[in-house]
């Protein structure tokens, strides 16, 4: 069974790189992002702002089972630019970023394995100068209980580090926690297994 990855590695906001090799002039930007549609507008803006600029190569990475990511050439030689742009962001196992690379032509060509290595030295370096944060993936659980339950529920919460959410004492007591994906399921079982507890 896979291991649920509950933490992972991304950057707190833009951070840029810059490459030059024989005239051409290779402009990192990484960016923290969370969805496709944050990352179509990022490039839209940036194709406005950079028109005059020859390429904007790219590549994603979004979510933690490395289920969504994408690499682009734009018209550079397949494989030179999305690819060594998409080798960055998983050497520093990074996810939730988008990292741009925008080329202005120099004149000289730099052939196949000069095009990887700037786009490689550009997106690196737009990686050494980001804020690298570590984040947490939480889900929530609602507990129902009566009043006389209040010290046991709450010695739990204690022992196992859980952050209260939500809280409501009427009748009956209801407390929303957040927890560690990891944890969830164990804490479902402590929970269920104190009699009057109910789990929402």
């Amino acid at each position: 069974m896979q291991e649920i990855r509950d933490e992972y590695l991304t950057v707190a906001d833009k951070s840029e790189g810059l490459y030059k090799e024989k005239g051409s002039k290779f402009i990192a930007l990484c960016f923290p992002v969370s969805n496709e549609e944050e990352i179509h507008s990022i490039l839209d803006k940036l194709r406005k702002e950079y028109h005059d600029a020859r390429h904007h190569c790219y590549a994603y990475r979004l979510g933690v089972n490395d289920d969504r990511y994408r690499m682009n050439d734009d018209g550079e030689p397949g494989g030179s630019a999305g690819r060594p742009i998409f080798g960055q962001i998983l050497s520093n196992d990074l996810t939730d970023v988008l990292i741009v690379v925008i080329r202005y032509f120099g004149g000289i060509k730099l052939g196949m394995g000069g095009l990887a290595a700037a786009y490689k030295a550009a997106s690196k370096e737009s990686i050494e100068n980001a804020n690298i944060i570590k984040k947490i993936i939480t889900k929530k659980i609602t507990i129902c209980f009566e009043y006389p339950l209040m010290n046991e529920v709450m010695r739990t919460i204690k022992e196992h580090g859980l952050r209260i959410v939500n809280q409501a004492f009427t009748t009956d007591c209801r407390v929303t926690l957040e927890a560690r994906v990891k944890q969830y399921n164990l804490l479902v079982s402590i929970f269920g297994k104190i009699h009057g507890v109910k789990i929402e």
